[in-house]
This record gives C-alpha cells, structure tokens and sequence, in this order.
C-alpha cells in the first residue's frame, strides 16, 4: 500500500471525474490519501470527500498561509472549533508563504504557531507549508518545538543543510513529491543525502505533477512516479519504497484508521 500524505483531491480542479481520479488511486495502489485543508471555504468539500471514501480519504484541519489575513482570530477561531470537535490526523496545511504576498508575514507567524500548539495539545502532527520562508519557519519552530510536536515539512525543496535542520527537530519528516523528478530541479541531490527513513511520499494534487505528467493537473495516482524516481536514487526495488514509505507514515499520522 502506498500512501499519498499530502493531496487536495477535493480541489475544483477535479470535477466530474474526482471520483475516478480518487478510484483510479486505489486501484494503483495508493490506498490512503490524507487531504490538507486550505481555508474556510475548502472544509464542506474537503470532508465530503472523506464522507464518501471513509476508509481512504483523511482529513487534515488548518488554514493555510495563503488564506491568513487581518481577519486572522475569526478565521482562527473556525478552524479551532472543527479541529477540537473531532479526530483529525493532523493540523494542515499551515506554515509561511512568502512567495506570493508578504502584507500579513507577522500574522502567518502567529497562525503558524497558534495552530503548531493546537496539534501538541492534541497530539497530532503538523504539515507544514514553506515557501520562500525557511529561516522564518525554523524561527517559529524554534520557539515551539518540543518533544510533543511532530509533523511533515510538505513539498520539500530545500537544501541538505535545511533538510537536516528540519530532521534535527526530532519528530519530522520531509514530504517529497513530483518535484524530485524534474530534472533541473536538483531535488534529487538532495534527497540522496538523506535516509529513506525520514521521507513520505505526496503528490500536492492537482499541483506540481511529476515527470512524465508535468505541466498537467496532479492526481493522487501519480504518487507511483514519485516512488519510482525514489527506488533510482536509493538504488532499490520499488517494493522497498513502498514498505518504508507507508511505515513512515504510519507511524507519523498515528490516527490513521
């Protein structure tokens, strides 16, 4: 079996053909999808998604740092309340997006954070989005971080020097998806550096499609390329990608069923 950690099968981008996107998935092998939520606006889809594929679809609670904005403590305050009122696998996705916008940093540092002691006090994982924000993610993970808090740093493109200082945190994992196979990436330099044990597999569905599919919209299915490209680097069977994978999530989202 094959987990797929960080997917947005609920996503508009998939329309009439979700549902065959999501058993095209099982079929391949990727018998797990755990859905990151995105803002207010994402959980109805988000959990009837889940509803329809309870033994395969996981949702996540979080607002995503793209979504932070000065109405930070009412929106806040909506994930809290779905988040406390029912067993999630973890908080997600949350983090820093600097890409994009960099009006509300301070208030993505304090959601980051806010919702980074949620998951200890529920005793969840994080998954954690960073772009462009490394140094203000390991800033923040500074302040929190303890024997209680695990979690993910999803979409992983750093550098080895960062990717060892998320491992030295103790509880983390690194999240490799499609980007590993794009050839310019450099991604795969990195991860050679690292133990099989510190990776899970994700796709970032309908985003960042590996190789052979780049440029077209992602599917939960397309994680099979990702483990493919894994088993070239670390010069082992495919099997074995997929075992260590699925043990590493396993053991990261305790709470899946």
């Amino acid at each position: 079996m094959y987990i797929d950690t960080h997917t947005h099968m609920f996503s508009e981008k998939f329309g009439d053909d979700r549902d065959t996107c999501i058993q095209k998935a099982i079929a391949a092998g990727v018998e797990k999808m755990l859905l990151p939520n995105i803002d207010l606006d994402s959980i109805d889809a988000m959990h009837a998604l889940e509803a329809k594929f309870p033994a395969n679809c996981f949702s996540m609670m979080g607002l995503h740092p793209c979504a932070v904005d000065k109405d930070i403590e009412e929106k806040l305050l909506v994930i809290k309340n779905h988040l406390f009122s029912r067993p999630y696998v973890a908080v997600g996705e949350i983090g820093i997006d600097l890409y994009w916008d960099k009006t509300f940093v301070e208030e993505q540092k304090y959601a980051f954070k806010q919702q980074c002691n949620w998951a200890k006090e529920l005793n969840i994982p994080v998954a954690i989005h960073a772009r462009d924000s490394f140094e203000e993610i390991f800033d923040c993970l500074d302040e929190v971080n303890d024997e209680n808090l695990t979690g993910v740093l999803h979409c992983f493109t750093g550098s080895t020097e960062q990717a060892q200082r998320v491992l030295d945190y103790g509880g983390f994992k690194l999240g490799i998806g499609g980007v590993v196979t794009f050839k310019k990436a450099g991604l795969d330099k990195v991860v050679e550096t690292l133990s099989l044990n510190d990776i899970v597999l994700e796709t970032d569905a309908p985003y960042l499609a590996p190789t052979p599919n780049r440029g077209k919209r992602n599917e939960s299915s397309y994680v099979l390329h990702v483990a493919e490209k894994l088993a070239d680097i670390f010069n082992c069977s495919l099997n074995e990608i997929e075992m260590q994978t699925t043990r590493n999530a396993q053991s990261l989202f305790s709470k899946l069923k």
